[in-house]
Parts: structure tokens; sequence; C-alpha cells
């Protein structure tokens, strides 16, 4: 029996939607791929260059994780699983503390052990126990604390490398992201790193190497785009096994690749709260589908969550980065009204086959310092924003102390990276402690509150939106029905 029925003979009519467990011929499906391709692809390689990871082992694995999930739901939820942005802040960590790739890899996996478990809570006990533990005052100021902790990276690591090439990219960040409409708008990120790449390379040429003053007071000269790795690697292969033994924090020589996790309990620690965010994420991203293809998913969110935790296992015990699902795909069903889980087959081929080039890995790794500085400010703020997002879209009353006190708490304690030691090799900082102070505080501040407060502070259950920039304010979905974009909170959360 296909898994795909062909729709309409492969024939798309002006009006036409493609649900899931359809297809178009397979040259148009192969396109549709296409585009899902490069809509995950910025996203999927930079943020594991921001891990210290590889690029061509993240987007491999990228492209094996979705076909898992697709299979793990029945090819019922269409989305594609690339690399997280959650896990930034939690590399910038563990490096900190004298961790290695492994380490990061170690730490990240129990990420995807603990959101397998919500996975399956979900899938037989409901939802609803979820959300009581996490409410969405908690969620969003965990996934803003995640955003706002990696502030230092941008002002410390990158944007110091090359300050007018991260202004520049900023500036056009900003504008590509505002001022495209449609797809175009929803790849801003990759042709603003395009674009990055070029000016920096005309730099070299027009200005010469950049400058280097090391802490010593040492001053070395070195181009912005150094392609000496690229010309050395081959057209086809594997990702290299990284070299643990010469492995150094910030040394352009490092070979990063595939490599086994290595657990630390402390750096566990350290990560196992951005698995509050992947759930906001996964749950976001199923409603939204639902909604667009006018289909109750309810029943599949835990299978959802589940599998996006194994295959965020699988991705950190080989060496990459781990999954999550992807909004700059529904962009691209929106466009498009296809929600062929075909074309994210197609797509996951793609990615899987690219995962073969070291060319390719090699090319994203000599992107420019100062070119991830211009990005990063940008994408870490908008990583934080999304906390203020999930606070808006579910009604969070901030006039209520029980929201208000714990949550400041918690934002300040993230950001500031405050710590809390208790022996010398170990210590709660930053993320994990801000985490576990705005959690534990929520509910002993819930607890002791007057009835009328906590009664004031529920309603609303954990929805984080539809993601995606669609035009005119509407979503397409299945049937023809539309929904506004404000409309469709007040029907996922039951709120007026």
């Amino acid at each position: 029996m296909a898994i795909w029925k062909l729709h309409n003979n492969g024939v798309l009519g002006p009006d036409d939607v493609v649900k899931p467990d359809e297809r178009l011929t397979w040259g148009k499906t192969i396109g549709l791929g296409a585009q899902h391709v490069v809509a995950m692809f910025g996203a999927t390689f930079v943020f594991p260059l921001l891990m210290g990871l590889n690029p061509q082992l993240a987007v491999m694995m990228s492209g094996i994780a979705t076909l898992i999930f697709l299979v793990a739901v029945k090819h019922r939820v269409p989305s594609y699983l690339g690399s997280s942005a959650s896990f930034v802040g939690v590399a910038t960590a563990i490096y900190a503390q004298g961790g290695k790739p492994d380490a990061v890899s170690g730490a990240m996996f129990w990420c995807g052990v603990g959101l397998f478990i919500v996975g399956l809570i979900i899938h037989f006990m409901g939802s609803e126990i979820i959300h009581k533990a996490l409410p969405p005052a908690v969620t969003g100021a965990v996934v803003m604390l995640i955003g706002f902790n990696l502030a230092p990276v941008v002002a410390k690591t990158y944007w110091p490398q090359d300050q007018w090439i991260a202004l520049i990219v900023m500036i056009v960040v900003i504008c590509l992201s505002v001022g495209l409409r449609g797809f175009a708008g929803r790849i801003a990120i990759f042709l603003s790193l395009i674009i990055g790449y070029v000016l920096s390379w005309l730099a070299d040429i027009v200005l010469g190497p950049r400058t280097i003053v090391a802490t010593d007071g040492a001053v070395t000269h070195a181009l912005r785009v150094d392609w000496t790795k690229v010309a050395q690697a081959d057209w086809i292969g594997l990702p290299p096994v990284t070299d643990l033994a010469n492995w150094k924090l910030g040394s352009p020589d490092n070979v990063v690749g595939f490599h086994l996790p290595d657990f630390n309990f402390a750096f566990a620690l350290i990560a196992l709260p951005v698995v509050i965010a992947l759930i906001a994420e996964n749950t976001g991203h199923v409603k939204a589908v639902a909604e667009m293809t006018n289909t109750n998913l309810d029943a599949y969110m835990g299978r959802a969550l589940g599998a996006d935790g194994v295959t965020s296992m699988l991705a950190t015990f080989v060496g990459a980065g781990p999954t999550t699902t992807y909004a700059e795909n529904i962009g691209v069903m929106a466009a498009t009204r296809v929600y062929s889980t075909a074309a994210y087959a197609v797509a996951s081929v793609v990615a899987i086959l690219f995962g073969f080039s070291p060319k390719f890995g090699a090319v994203i790794s000599a992107t420019p310092g100062g070119v991830l500085g211009g990005i990063t400010v940008v994408l870490y703020g908008m990583i934080g924003l999304l906390g203020a997002k999930i606070w808006k879209e579910n009604k969070v009353d901030f006039g209520n102390p029980l929201n208000l006190v714990p949550v400041a708490a918690g934002i300040i304690i993230g950001v500031g990276d405050v710590s809390l030691h208790f022996t010398d090799s170990f210590s709660l900082g930053g993320i994990a402690l801000g985490t576990i102070v705005t959690i534990v505080m929520y509910h002993v501040a819930k607890a002791i509150a007057p009835k009328k407060l906590v009664e004031s502070a529920e309603g609303a259950v954990l929805i984080v939106d539809a993601p995606g920039a669609y035009e005119s304010g509407q979503i397409p979905a299945v049937g023809g029905r539309k929904h506004h974009t404000q409309d469709l909170t007040k029907e996922a959360t039951g709120s007026e």
C-alpha cells in the first residue's frame, strides 16, 4: 500500500490543498522538498557552528531525524527536524567550565531522554500534567533566560572579532527580516550569512587581514575568510572524527565531527532546563499544523515530543546537536498550501546527501566570526523574546505577584549568570539555576498565595503560537478554512 495518494492526478489547482497523506508528481514533490531544505538550511548549520559542533554532521543527522519523526507520527504531522538554537547557551557554559565537545554532547543527550519521557507522559496521561507543572508564566521565563543568557557570547566572542562587519550584517538581518515577504523572509538569516560572507571576502581584498590582539598583548593578523581547510577537504566523504586530544577552546585548528558523548552530572544540570523550551517549541508546532490542516492532532502530541526526544538522543550520541521541529518549514507550507509529508521525506534525503560532502562542511565552518556576530546579536535576542511571545499569547497577568515575583528572580539569575557554589568542583549557575528558581519558587509561591491570586494566575494552557510569517494575517487551512492569527490563539487556549 502506498504511503501517499496522488493528489488530483498530480495537478495542483490555484485553490487546491494537498493533505499530509497526499503528494503531487515526484518531480513537483522534489521541487517542494528542495524548498524545505533551503528553509531549514541556514538555522540547521548555523546553530551547530555556534555550539562548536560539526555542521556537516548536523545536517546529515537532521535528515535522518526527520525520517524517523515522520514514521513515528505516522505521517500525520508534516515537520522538519533541525538543529535547536536553545542549546547554544548550554554549550557556551560547558566550554567555559573546561568541557570539550564530547561533554557538550553528553549533557545534551539527557535533554533527549527528558523530552522522550515527557512525550510518553503526554501520550498516556494527557498534556494537562505538563501544563500544571509548567504554566505559561514559567515556560516563557525559561525560554527568555535561555536566549538572553547568550548576550555575553555576542559581546565577548563574536562581535569583537570584526565589529564593523558584525554591525553591517546585523543591519542586513534586520532589513531583510522585515522587508522581505513570503518565503524569502523565512530565510533572511541564511541570506544575511551569504551577504556577510561576501562582504568579509571583499574586506580582505580591500582592507587586508584583520588585526588580532591576544590577552597577553601579542598582535597577529588573519584573513576574515580562510579557505585553507576548504581546499583540503574532499568532495565526497563522511564528517571527520573529533580530535579530542588536541581540541582547545577557540582554536582554529580544532577538528570536530563524530564522537561519543561524555556524561557529566554537573553539565547535565546545565542542559536539562532546555527541555522546557523544547516542549514549548514542539507543542506550538503541532498546534500550528493542526490549525493549518484543520485536523485534531492532540493524539499525536506525545508521539511528536517522544520522537523528537529519540532523534535528539541519536544525534547527540554520534556528536551532532539535538533536534527540534522547525517553524521555518511551516512558512513554506503556508505559502504553498502543500502539507504533504512526501516533500519532507525528499528534504530529508537531500540533507543526508549534503552530509556526505566534507567540502560543504568546510565552507560552513569557515564562516567569519564577524558575520556570526551580526547574526547572533539578532538571533539570541529573538530567542529571548520568544518567552515574551508565550506570555502575550497566553495572556499572562504580571499584575499578579504570583506570576511576577518568582519569574523576575529567575530571569535575573539566568541573564546575569548568577552562580551558586556548592563545592570547588560543583556549582549551579545561569540557565540551570535560573530555571530551578523560576519553577520551584513559582510552585512555592502558589502554595502559600491566597486563593484569589492562584485562580487569576491560571487559565490558559501552554500554547506558543502558529509560527511563520503569513501574509494578510491569515493561515491557510485544509478545506479552504482560514484563521486570523489572533483568533488562532483564542481557539487553541480556549480563552476569549
